[in-house]
C-alpha cells in the first residue's frame, strides 16, 4: 500500500477522533455554563448546546476533509510523520480557535445578561411622589 494513503488514513482517524473527543468534552462541560448564560432555562440551554456541538462538528470535520491533501507523495516514514504533525497540529489549532471563539461569544452573552439583571431595582418601589407644583 502507498505510504501516502496510509498517511491520509492515519490523519483522518486521529483528526476525527480528536474532533469527537473535544466535542463531547465541550458539550458535557458547557452545560452548566449555558444554563447560567441562559438564566436557568434548562431546555433552551440543552437546545443551544446541541446546536453548538453540531455546528462544531460540521465546521471541524469539513476543515479536516478540506485539509486532507498533502501536496506531494510521501516516500518515507519520516515524511509521513512530518506531514501528520503539520496536519494534526493545524486541526488542533483550529479546534482551539473555535473553542476560544465560542467561549468569547458566550462570555459576552453572559456579561450582557448579568448587566441586565443589575438594572432591576433591588426593592420594588413603595410609592410615588407627586411633582412639585408652582416651583
Amino acid at each position: 500500500m502507498d505510504l501516502t494513503v496510509v498517511t491520509y488514513a492515519v490523519y483522518l482517524l486521529v483528526s476525527i477522533a480528536l474532533t469527537l473527543w473535544v466535542g463531547r468534552t465541550l458539550g458535557r462541560s458547557g452545560r452548566l455554563f449555558l444554563h447560567d448564560v441562559l438564566h436557568g432555562d434548562r431546555k433552551l440551554a440543552e437546545a443551544v448546546g446541541h446546536l453548538l456541538i453540531v455546528g462544531f462538528y460540521l465546521v471541524n470535520l469539513g476543515f479536516v476533509a478540506l485539509h486532507l491533501k498533502i501536496g506531494g507523495s510521501v516516500d518515507s516514514a519520516r515524511e509521513a510523520l512530518e506531514a501528520l504533525s503539520v496536519k494534526i497540529g493545524t486541526v488542533l489549532l483550529v479546534l482551539g480557535a473555535l473553542h476560544l471563539a465560542n467561549v468569547c461569544v458566550l462570555g459576552r452573552i453572559r456579561r450582557r445578561g448579568l448587566a441586565d439583571r443589575e438594572t432591576v431595582p433591588p426593592v420594588p418601589p413603595q410609592g410615588w411622589t407627586s411633582p412639585a407644583v408652582g416651583v
